[in-house]
């Protein structure tokens, strides 16, 4: 079985890097305090890399 992590947007994308803004997007995640559950691939690590400063991750 994999590990589930629980994604929260907890900053907002103004000012990010348009990468950055993208990661969120294919995350899932829209408003602040928005949340998604996703197997810990990682695909998905890396993209959570990439994010961690506007992001708040627990296991699920």
């Amino acid at each position: 079985m994999t590990q589930k992590l629980k994604i929260t947007l907890k900053k907002s994308t103004i000012g990010s890097q348009k990468g950055q803004i993208a990661t969120v997007k294919g995350l899932g995640l829209k408003k602040i305090n928005s949340c998604v559950i996703r197997e810990a691939t990682p695909e998905t690590l890396g993209m959570i890399k990439k994010i961690r400063h506007l992001v708040v991750t627990e296991n699920n």
